[in-house]
């Protein structure tokens, strides 16, 4: 990020100099896909590609918001006062729904402020940029206003807004990996009592690849609320007969003792991916503690599996890129990540192979799909923060 031209740019756009600067990260999850909402276990962790925020305080009630990636829609401009949803409003519904929600737990703010955001996450990737966007608003409110909010409240704020405001019934992840991560550490996190723990993550010689289909997840919002649907239908069933919370509360015994009671096939598979897909998730943490990668690379594989045969949430793009990344030398283990139908990939690869490893996924990709994947050699980054004033200046 070039900040005297993100500062130059605040001053075009507000007529005035920003005096705060935010990040806020995008994640990537390494295993545990669809099990956040299913009460299971998750291993993200923050990338330092994300969402930069720069901002005044405003004298007024005021609230200006401005986007980089999206400067088609202009200057959005609304009252603390009016923080309703609007959908001429695009993109700015996230940062005004926490907003929305931030004053009706009692955090009342007085003044409005200028926001200039800008990210480098790319656009419908599945990277989360809708958490990195509303974690960003939540830390520029708090600190802006000195409110002092734990950060698990910020996170649960997130997932209410992203659930109840913008409607997408997401899991608690996505929030948790942008607010809480650590460089160099990916956290196993408990979605049903929000338990975690930082895992130190020592790749030796290898590299996380992300890989962007570049189709746009036009079927992600609606599929994700059907799977999450199918998921609670199959755990109602279950329930009459079990006493379980989530689906997360079974192993792999326990659900195939009981899963002749879940009434259709297509339900029966669901609920085994999340089942499956939690246990591997643990399992691969372990192994990975243990310094056993290529254990930890074969789960990997096994996530797509499930995530392609069982949950059905892949697709010809995700399946064409991780089956390429496969059949490359130096590969440990590829899967899609994200809610699937389009958006990335994630791959561990040899730091040696890299160079080759691209180009030849990328040749497969473009010869069967007919456009180009993009490639990024990820970092592990922090979870969202304010940046050092006199750093940027």
């Amino acid at each position: 990020m070039d900040f005297h031209a993100f500062a130059s740019d605040f001053q075009v756009s507000f007529s005035r100099e920003a005096n705060r600067y935010f990040f806020s990260p995008g994640r990537v999850n390494l295993i545990g896909e669809h099990t956040d909402y299913n009460g299971g276990h998750v291993f993200p962790c923050a990338i330092t590609y994300g969402t930069y925020g720069a901002v005044s305080k405003r004298k007024d009630r005021l609230v200006r918001l401005f986007s980089k990636n999206f400067p088609e829609q202009g200057m959005i401009e609304f009252t603390l006062d009016e923080l309703d949803y609007n959908r001429d409003h695009g993109w700015a519904n996230y940062p005004k729904g926490m907003l929305q929600f931030l004053q009706k737990k009692g955090h009342h703010l007085t003044e409005g402020f200028d926001l200039l955001v800008s990210g480098n996450i790319p656009n419908g990737a599945g990277l989360s940029s809708s958490a990195s966007l509303l974690m960003l608003t939540g830390e520029v409110v708090n600190k802006l206003y000195n409110f002092h909010i734990d950060r698990i409240d910020l996170i649960k704020a997130g997932k209410t807004v992203e659930n109840e405001f913008i409607g997408v019934n997401s899991g608690i992840m996505d929030h948790f990996a942008v607010a809480m991560g650590k460089t160099n550490h990916a956290i196993l996190l408990d979605c049903h009592t929000l338990n975690y723990d930082y895992v130190p993550l020592d790749l030796r010689h290898y590299k996380i690849i992300i890989m962007n289909t570049n189709k746009r997840r036009e079927l992600a919002d609606s599929k994700y609320n059907e799977r999450r649907d199918e998921c609670e239908h199959a755990l109602r069933q279950l329930q009459g007969f079990i006493n379980i919370l989530s689906l997360g509360d079974l192993n792999i015994a326990q659900f195939d003792n009981f899963k002749h009671i879940i009434a259709t096939d297509v339900l029966r598979r669901r609920a085994r991916h999340a089942v499956t897909e939690n246990e591997r998730t643990l399992k691969a943490v372990k192994e990975l503690k243990h310094g056993n990668l290529e254990a930890f690379g074969k789960l990997m594989n096994e996530s797509h599996l499930s995530l392609r045969d069982d949950y059905e949430v892949t697709g010809i793009e995700l399946d064409t890129l991780v089956e390429a990344a496969w059949k490359q030398p130096g590969v440990l283990g590829a899967r899609m990540t994200g809610a699937g139908f389009g958006g990335c990939a994630v791959a561990i690869v040899e730091q040696s192979e890299i160079a080759q490893f691209i180009e030849q996924v990328a040749e497969i990709y473009q010869t069967k799909i007919g456009y180009d994947a993009t490639f990024y050699v990820a970092s592990i980054g922090d979870g969202v923060k304010e940046l050092n004033v006199g750093a940027v200046r």
